[in-house]
């Protein structure tokens, strides 16, 4: 029995809404996002070898300066005779005392020293004048005593006065502030006209204007590093001067686990106490936590590395880096060691990803 069309047509759009609400439910079934995990090979965050050079850096500091104080206080400053950067010899004259007043005691005293040596020498020609009297029957003892005893008394008054002379000149001397070395002056403090104290100093003076740079150098790393060794400096500016290691601490700081290694650095314009400049040293090896320099990606907030935790999911970890050499960098700070981390910093990833983890090397057979 033929169909009729309206039957025929009801029968084809039941047909289409039924294969819709089918391609529709299709639609809507959940991927698993494990389906779409990216294939990347991972390393582990291991003890490596890092070949190649040390790294430090610090402050520039003088070798040996002192800070430079008036021996008398209470004295204004007539003469500032330096400024900073300027070369002085041991000796010579920085700053002159205003000295009016102690000169004037000096003369006043002088003149009582003077009058108490004569005096002094008029005691000692009465006390002769009866040298050999003793039992001439002439004067008696008690008289013979006390000329010699005022003789006496008047010696001492007159090295006391003299004394007191000596000190008021040697005071006088003071007012005359020197340089105790010679050395390059790097801070002043003084002015015309100030009042001398004890509480700031004149100036600061660099010992033969030596400058050496004090790096802060990591504990495992200090044992590794001796004096005379040989050491790359670079300055602020970018400038390079070679020095040499005077000096490791045999101390490590506490709180920040570091030490210091004194360099010694030629005495030149541009190295200047204060400054900040870094250090190189050549030939040496260790073992740090690393992972290949191709795992560090840098981005907005600084360097990281992409962890693949057990579920082979990834995420962001902060790291610190530390040196570099033969192709790894140390970290500082970071993920523990036996972590595993995609070699490819550069991989489209972003943290919650699944990927199908490879071990480096595993694909080389």
């Amino acid at each position: 029995m033929p169909v009729a069309p309206t039957a025929r047509l009801k029968w084809t759009v039941g047909a289409l809404m039924v294969a819709a609400a089918l391609a529709g439910c299709a639609k809507k079934a959940p991927e698993n996002p494990r389906d779409q995990a990216r294939s990347v090979t991972v390393v582990s965050v291991a003890p490596r070898e890092i070949e190649g050079g040390l790294a430090a850096s610090g402050a520039l500091v003088p070798r040996e300066d002192v800070a430079i104080f008036p021996q008398i206080t209470g004295d204004r400053v007539a003469k500032v005779l330096t400024d900073v950067g300027s070369w002085v010899k041991a000796g010579q004259p920085l700053v002159q005392l205003d000295d009016v007043l102690i000169r004037s005691q000096l003369a006043q005293q002088d003149a009582l020293a003077a009058q108490q040596k004569a005096l002094a020498n008029e005691a000692d020609e009465q006390a002769n004048r009866v040298k050999g009297l003793d039992n001439a029957g002439l004067l008696s003892k008690e008289q013979i005593d006390q000329r010699r005893s005022a003789a006496t008394a008047a010696r001492a008054q007159a090295r006391a006065q003299q004394a007191a002379a000596d000190d008021i000149r040697t005071r006088e001397g003071l007012t005359v502030v020197r340089a105790p070395f010679s050395g390059l002056i790097i801070e002043r403090n003084v002015r015309f006209g100030d009042v001398s104290g004890v509480t700031t100093p004149l100036f600061r003076l660099a010992r033969d204007g030596q400058v050496e740079l004090a790096a802060d150098v990591s504990e495992n790393a200090l044992d590794k590093i001796q004096p005379g060794a040989k050491a790359t400096v670079t300055l602020a500016d970018g400038v390079q001067v070679q020095g040499v290691v005077r000096l490791v601490s045999p101390a490590i700081d506490p709180s920040t686990k570091l030490g210091k290694v004194r360099i010694a650095l030629p005495i030149r314009s541009d190295v200047r106490a204060g400054g900040f400049a870094s250090a190189s040293f050549t030939g040496f090896t260790r073992s740090a936590l690393a992972v290949p320099e191709t795992a560090v990606r840098y981005d907005a907030e600084g360097a990281s590395v992409m962890v693949v935790d057990a579920s082979n999911r990834v995420e962001r970890v902060p790291v610190t880096t530390g040196e570099r050499g033969g192709g790894f960098v140390e970290l500082l700070t970071g993920p523990p060691d036996g972590s595993r981390v995609v070699e490819k910093a550069g991989a489209m990833l972003v943290p919650g990803d699944f990927v199908r983890p490879t071990p480096a090397g595993a694909h080389d057979d």
